[in-house]
């Protein structure tokens, strides 16, 4: 297990050092040590090159945001198993990593909250009105969340990493602390909470939060606990998971080009695993960044022959256990356009298919399509035939098989998204879907130059 450590620096040229000391102290844990530098200005810049073998990552800001903007940048290059946050101050001891821990090595927990009012570890005394708001904000955050926390505030906060990088973080600054809580507690998962000790510093050691982010973390706890948000990809996943003609057609208009070591990208809950198979005999590989969606296919489909999952994130190298008997094809279904740097992933996925393999993807065609039901879906883009086919051919691939599907549906899309101003996929879209297919399937034998989804196909050349 690879632990993720998130530090976010802003004017700690006191304290910086001797945080990473600390950290490095810990033993019995593989470490990730992620520094994300603020814009600070204090000199903590200047101590950066000495520091290069000490950290695996320095990330720096070219403006100050606040400390919810360093953690996301931070989390989207965690490679970890989990991640947690480390404050750059010395308010927080990293030999308590242990204790955060032990939930998750008991197979119990996905997240780790480490509570400064919860057990007898010593505590610095400082600011009474500091412990009444942290106390009030934590009962507020409770009721809407309906969960037992004591310490909602807490910097130390030990997530899965997969889980992390799934949740969009909006806030810049200390709103993060309530918009994370919300957003885990609305998510199928096991949060426990250990007590840890707390060395509080003062305002004139450097303390920077204060009375305005106070009213802040008011305002994100009403903002996010009024279930505002959802995990609209599972959601969506969940929808569609009984609409198997349409994954069957989907598979229809290109099943020619799959081999017999098929690997799915981004399979998610495995909606298209009964269609991947070309032959009796195909090898199914099924890939995802969540271990929550390969958990519970592992539940409903680990007895099956010839079929394996692993945890994979396209825009990483492939790990050896994949890369040691490679696909001859890789299936990537509406997962591009989730991906902010698509043609590193491209240029991965290269590398990563047997000579002679092909490359077959589905995205969502046209950028004029684009509604709030692809911003909820965190969609960066949709695509034009052009667009996909010069990302594949700049990654290596040939192309051999392009086309636009499903034309009636991408009248229903715009219908739906830009009249109607639908904010997700719901059960009445896919009913309204399944009374339409006789006419789609008939409309897209015209091979007509528009549709909700672009195909196109590539083949690593031998």
């Amino acid at each position: 297990m690879k632990l993720s450590i998130i530090i976010p620096v802003y004017n700690e040229i006191n304290t910086l050092q001797e945080i990473l000391n600390r950290v490095h102290a810990v033993v019995g844990i593989e470490k990730e040590i992620i520094l994300v530098d603020d814009f600070s200005t204090d000199g903590t810049r200047e101590l950066y090159p000495s520091l290069q073998g000490q950290v695996d990552k320095i990330i720096l800001h070219n403006k100050n945001q606040g400390k919810g903007a360093a953690i996301r940048t931070g989390v989207a290059h965690a490679t970890g198993d989990f991640t947690v946050i480390q404050d750059a101050d010395l308010e927080y001891d990293p030999q308590e990593y242990h204790l955060l821990l032990q939930p998750i090595m008991e197979g119990k927990a996905d997240a780790v909250y480490g509570s400064r009012f919860l057990g007898g570890r010593p505590h610095r005394v400082l600011y009474f009105w500091h412990m009444v708001g942290n106390k009030f904000l934590t009962l507020l955050s409770n009721m809407f969340t309906n969960l037992t926390l004591t310490d909602m505030e807490t910097c130390y906060k030990l997530i899965r990493t997969d889980v992390f990088q799934s949740i969009k973080i909006e806030q810049n600054r200390f709103g993060f602390e309530p918009e994370i809580t919300a957003k885990l507690a609305r998510m199928d998962i096991s949060i426990f909470e250990v007590g840890i000790s707390y060395d509080g510093r003062s305002y004139s050691e450097g303390k920077k939060i204060g009375w305005k982010d106070g009213f802040q973390a008011l305002w994100c706890i009403l903002k996010y606990g009024r279930g505002r948000y959802k995990d609209y990809g599972k959601n969506t996943l969940k929808t569609l998971s009984g609409f198997n003609q349409y994954s069957q057609w989907m598979y229809s208009r290109f099943r020619k080009h799959l081999g017999n070591r098929v690997m799915e990208i981004g399979c998610g809950i495995g909606n298209n695993l009964d269609n991947l198979a070309s032959a009796p005999d195909t090898e199914i590989i099924l890939t995802d960044p969540r271990e929550d969606y390969l958990q519970e296919l592992r539940q409903n489909y680990g007895d099956r022959q010839r079929l394996s999952f692993y945890q994979y994130d396209a825009t990483k190298p492939a790990p050896p256990e994949l890369t040691q008997n490679p696909p001859d094809t890789i299936v990537m279904l509406n997962v591009l356009e989730h991906i902010k740097e698509d043609e590193l992933a491209l240029s991965n996925l290269y590398s990563l298919i047997a000579p002679g393999g092909k490359l077959v993807i589905l995205v969502p065609a046209f950028q004029t399509l684009y509604c709030k039901i692809d911003e909820n879906l965190e969609h960066f883009r949709r695509y034009s035939m052009r667009e996909l086919q010069q990302k594949m051919r700049h990654a290596g691939f040939d192309i051999v098989d392009s086309f636009y599907f499903n034309a009636v549906g991408a009248a229903g899309w715009l219908f739906a998204g830009k009249v109607l101003r639908a904010s997700e996929i719901k059960e009445g879209h896919v009913a309204g879907q399944k009374i339409m297919m006789p006419l789609a399937k008939a409309v897209d034998k015209l091979s007509m130059p528009v549709g909700l989804s672009v195909v196109s196909v590539g083949r690593k050349p031998l």
